[in-house]
């Protein structure tokens, strides 16, 4: 497991929130949108002891509209 930087195309994310529950440290759900709710990720590029959690939040996305980045461990 690394480290990531997390992109969410937030044309496509509609809410449904799996990745909230996999990773309340990174993920948060806005429900105050002008549509239907979508996810805020609170982390850009967190810690890698939460890696297990964001590649579930990414894996059960409905959409899969999480892109993880693995960033050098430089």
């Amino acid at each position: 497991m690394g480290r990531y930087c997390i992109k969410v195309d937030m044309q496509l994310c509609q809410g449904h929130g799996e990745c909230a529950e996999e990773a309340p440290e990174v993920f948060a759900i806005d429900y105050e949108t002008a549509v239907y709710p979508r996810v805020r990720v609170l982390q850009s590029r967190p810690d890698s002891s939460l890696s297990g959690k964001v590649e579930a939040a990414a894996k059960y996305c409905p959409n899969k509209v999480i892109t993880l980045l693995l960033l050098d461990e430089d």
